[in-house]
């Protein structure tokens, strides 16, 4: 049999509760930025069927334009599924760290090491995932100013051949 675990007192377990609060907030903070992440992988969805729908009888110049438009689209969701692999396994973690709190106490060593472990691993999957979704809000203006520059020089010259 396993010999029983002596009663803790209110102050262990306030502080208990007081330590588990940090990571509660940091998996508040790791949901909200799965939910913007999961918005603009549908926003690339959406645009990789519109340019899909566009290929559908389009000439040569405009099949080579809407080829490059979704390679990059691909790219970008490429970007997005690291941000979100990258938030999901820092929630995993700070979960496994709150849970550690709870099973073992901070004073034996094994589980202090392991609940350090568990949550700096979060800490460094959260700080990739936001550097993930950095290059992907990046790469979404550079789309925008290339699209904007396209479209500009066309209004300028709308018969490329006429010249």
């Amino acid at each position: 049999m396993f010999p029983a675990a002596p009663p803790l007192a209110p102050s262990d377990i306030a502080h208990i509760i007081q330590t588990a609060l940090a990571p509660a907030f940091l998996l508040t903070a790791l949901a909200t930025l799965l939910n913007v992440f999961s918005t603009r992988l549908g926003r690339v969805a959406d645009k990789v069927d519109a340019a899909s729908s566009r290929l559908q009888g389009a000439g040569p110049e405009e099949t080579r334009r809407v080829s490059r438009q979704l390679a990059y689209l691909r790219r970008r969701s490429f970007v997005l599924d690291a941000a979100v692999v990258l938030a999901s396994a820092g929630a995993i973690m700070t979960g496994v760290a709150v849970l550690t709190l709870y099973v073992g106490t901070l004073r034996e060593a094994t589980t202090a090491t392991l609940l350090f472990g568990c949550f700096g691993v979060a800490l460094v999957c959260t700080i990739a995932a936001i550097a993930a979704f950095l290059c992907e809000i990046l790469m979404a203006g550079r789309g925008v100013r290339d699209e904007v520059d396209r479209t500009t020089l066309q209004a300028a010259d709308p018969d490329p051949s006429a010249s």
